[in-house]
């Protein structure tokens, strides 16, 4: 064997080992954490992380990494060839070269030839990182230590091309060419290599090797095997703290997830609170919880994009110390922010699962100290008093009905006659706005014969707006009494056009022992006009855009059926820049308008604007938030309209001629 390869195999040993003890070291920062939990689809904890469950995550990891990971990646092609080269080269280079100590491959040309195509693969990946950061990095990626990465992935790399180059050269090639392509590269390797692990405790390596823990112990098994696994997970309210104050109140496996991110900033960019000028930024927010695991933690190391508009904060922390506060890392506004649209854990390549961990800092807030925003005390007051969030009498929910047909279930005892659907009206019931949406359902329903009732003034509120603002005991409260109402009746589905209630009622509900098959308006009613039991005409050559609600989308991954719909109108319909379960947020999720945090823009705007954008006359919604959010838009716009309301227009104008259609 070369003597610069039996060295360079040396040196990887040395790395290696350097790189075990700075691990070593965040592994005891994250046993501060409380004791690690995995959580089902439905939000139930499943249980501590077990020998089994660490055994089965450890030979998943490959899986994890190369399918789900980089399925995530591969949104952006330039960025997933990067890291196959980078990652890929780098550490097959790295291990056959350390194989090379074994003298049958040390002293074969084939064996370099190999390492060196390895390296060379790294180089080129190394090469990519970059070109995307030099000489201007987009505004999404962070700085500081991230800009010296693509120089000692170069160093290194190059470095052990050279090295390996060195052993392909034919035996009769001048011995000082060998050694000075050897050396070289020994030396350019050693510099580049020690920058690199000394990246792992707080630079960019990290990611590395916490990424793999991160996939290994996934708080959300679930979601490697397909789930939504988008319910939050229940509370113990006998527990001795509620919620999360320090970082050492999340589970080791949630503060792993939070060394896992490489700030690539797809997170920040699909933010709407972030496009809106508010005080929260993903990202941010992730480095803030991952810096402050630390004793003694400062911020001050972050070079990526701020907080937009922050609000000053001491910037300290610790693992036993506060996050939330104008003496910690992470101000209250920011967490009041977020509409916990899961657009930031739908783009994350590391599926990492920033919106429970906004909601149980949220939790502490709320419920150890009852530090809410101004605006958002009152309605949780009214729910936790009379099951509504404006105090309304319950039995006002069916006024929108005047003059139509409303059968109440509690008029049909099961033994009497059991109703095919309950339909679960929701919040928006007492809003005039929302009404309307209903009153067009509750005509198709008529229409197609459907056997349907309502619970009327036993129907409470489901509780979303409480559990998303950090409420949890209303919530329990609201949930388990709802369960109990609906175990007195007998019904085949439950049948809503709220998408919060719809993930409620199907997800969220199961960790209280309620078990119900809920369906969302606009799957029934394409159900209903597949059977020939609604009859549509076309609605012309108007252009529709449809806006996706992030409970019904990304929550739920209903994105076709009302596309279904909407095609079967005879409408032109037409895509938004963000659609899909990438679609963008409107504003109206996660308590987020009664928190009401001060920005440059108003996020429904941004919303609209992208509508205005495809030309389309008419924004097709299915969400009352949404209807409400995106109504408020004001200027020049599309016609907002729910696809209900739609729907009741085809079935009209089937009776119609065509020239009186949307006229």
């Amino acid at each position: 064997m070369i003597p610069a390869g039996t060295a360079f195999s040396l040196l990887i040993l040395a790395l290696a080992a350097l790189a075990a003890g700075l691990v070593a070291r965040r592994v005891r920062l994250w046993k501060s954490g409380s004791e690690a939990r995995l959580v089902s689809a439905v939000g139930r904890t499943i249980s501590a992380v077990s020998a089994d469950k660490l055994i089965a995550g450890l030979k998943a990891l490959p899986r994890r990494y190369l399918v789900d990971v980089h399925h995530v990646v591969g949104r952006d092609p330039y960025a997933a060839r990067m890291h196959a080269l980078a990652a890929g080269g780098l550490l097959g280079g790295s291990l056959l070269a350390l194989a090379g100590l074994i003298p049958v491959l040390g002293m074969s040309r084939l064996f370099w030839a190999v390492v060196a195509l390895a390296f060379a693969a790294a180089l080129a990946g190394g090469f990519m990182v970059g070109r995307r950061r030099l000489p201007e990095k987009p505004a999404r990626l962070s700085g500081g230590r991230f800009q010296r990465l693509p120089l000692y992935l170069a160093a290194y790399t190059g470095g052990g091309l050279l090295v390996a180059l060195a052993g392909v050269l034919p035996p009769l090639a001048p011995q000082a060419l060998l050694a000075s392509f050897g050396w070289l590269g020994l030396a350019l390797a050693a510099g580049g290599g020690i920058g690199l692990v000394l990246q792992i405790d707080r630079g960019p390596m990290r990611h590395a090797f916490a990424g793999a823990a991160h996939l290994v112990l996934h708080p959300r098994p679930g979601r490697f095997e397909g789930e939504r696994a988008t319910a939050l997970a229940a509370l113990d309210l006998d527990a001795p703290r509620l919620g999360a104050a320090t970082p050492a109140d999340f589970p080791v496996n949630r503060l792993i997830g939070f060394d896992a991110c490489i700030q690539c900033g797809r997170c920040e960019t699909a933010c709407p609170a972030f496009a809106a000028g508010q005080p929260l930024n993903p990202k941010r927010l992730i480095q803030d919880l991952a810096a402050a695991i630390e004793p003694n933690a400062t911020n001050a190391a972050y070079a990526g994009s701020p907080y937009p508009n922050a609000r000053p904060v001491a910037g300290v922390g610790g693992p036993a110390l506060p996050l939330v506060g104008a003496g910690a890392m992470i101000h209250p506004d920011t967490l009041w922010s977020c509409t916990t649209c899961r657009a930031c854990v739908e783009e994350c390549p590391m599926m990492i699962e920033h919106v429970d961990a906004i909601v149980d800092l949220r939790r502490y807030q709320t419920l150890e100290l009852g530090a809410l925003p101004l605006k958002a005390a009152p309605p949780l007051m009214e729910l936790r008093y009379a099951d509504e969030t404006a105090g309304r009498p319950l039995a006002a929910r069916t006024d929108f009905a005047a003059g139509l047909t409303l059968p109440l279930i509690s008029a049909r005892p099961a033994e009497k006659g059991p109703a095919e659907v309950l339909l679960w009206l929701g919040e928006g019931a007492y809003e005039l706005r929302y009404g309307r949406t209903l009153r067009a359902l509750v005509t198709l329903l008529l229409k197609a014969g459907v056997d349907f009732a309502v619970l009327g003034p036993e129907e409470r509120d489901c509780g979303d707006l409480a559990r998303r603002l950090g409420d949890e005991a209303t919530f329990q409260r609201l949930a388990r009494a709802n369960i109990a109402t609906l175990a007195r009746y007998s019904f085949t589905r439950i049948l809503t056009a709220d998408p919060h209630a719809l993930h409620a009622l199907r997800n969220e509900y199961r960790a209280f022992g309620g078990e119900y098959e809920v369906v969302h308006h606009t799957a029934f009613l394409d159900e209903l006009a597949a059977s020939g039991r609604l009859t549509l005409g076309a609605l012309g050559q108007a252009r529709v855009t449809y806006h996706d609600p992030c409970y019904l989308g990304r929550y739920n991954g209903e994105i076709d059926a009302p596309r279904r719909l909407l095609d079967r109108l005879g409408l032109e319909r037409l895509e938004m820049e963000r659609s899909g379960k990438r679609s963008m947020c409107c504003g109206g999720g996660g308590g987020a308008p009664v928190s009401d945090i001060e920005g440059e823009r108003r996020i429904p705007d941004i919303r609209m604007g992208q509508a205005t954008a495809t030309g389309a006359a008419i924004v097709a919604v299915a969400c009352p938030q949404c209807s409400a959010m995106l109504e408020g838009v004001t200027g020049e716009r599309p016609e907002v309209a729910d696809i209900a309301e739609l729907v009741l227009m085809a079935v009209e104008a089937a009776k119609l001629p065509a020239a009186q259609v949307l006229a």
